[in-house]
């Protein structure tokens, strides 16, 4: 009598496991060869089915390359200053070096 179904609410694409995304995938007919995609692929193709914008500026130095770039400069700087026996500044590239490879590991 009382009985009420809830409404099943989905999870945020991001949530969902890449086998959840293809069935989702599979049940767009504007996307095809939802079984050929990773995880990235298919939501990018569900977004841009259902008309979600993807907001693509969430995480500033977004390529791991660029990142990397800099580590090698940081590092590179960091010889120097020892060499130049500037501790102080040696020690500083070395935290910049460590947050930035934590960095890499966080977006990769």
């Amino acid at each position: 009598m009382g009985v009420k179904k809830k409404e099943a609410k989905e999870k945020p694409l991001e949530k969902m496991t890449a086998k959840e995304l293809r069935e989702v995938g599979k049940q767009l007919p504007e996307i095809t060869g939802v079984y050929g995609m990773n995880k990235a692929e298919l939501v990018s193709a569900i977004k841009k089915a259902r008309g979600i914008t993807e907001d693509t500026a969430t995480t500033p130095d977004a390529s791991i390359r660029e990142i990397k770039k800099k580590i090698i400069s940081l590092k590179a700087n960091r010889e120097n200053a020892l060499n130049d026996n500037d501790k102080k500044m040696a020690d500083i590239y070395r935290r910049r070096i460590i947050k930035l490879k934590k960095k890499t590991r966080r977006a990769g």
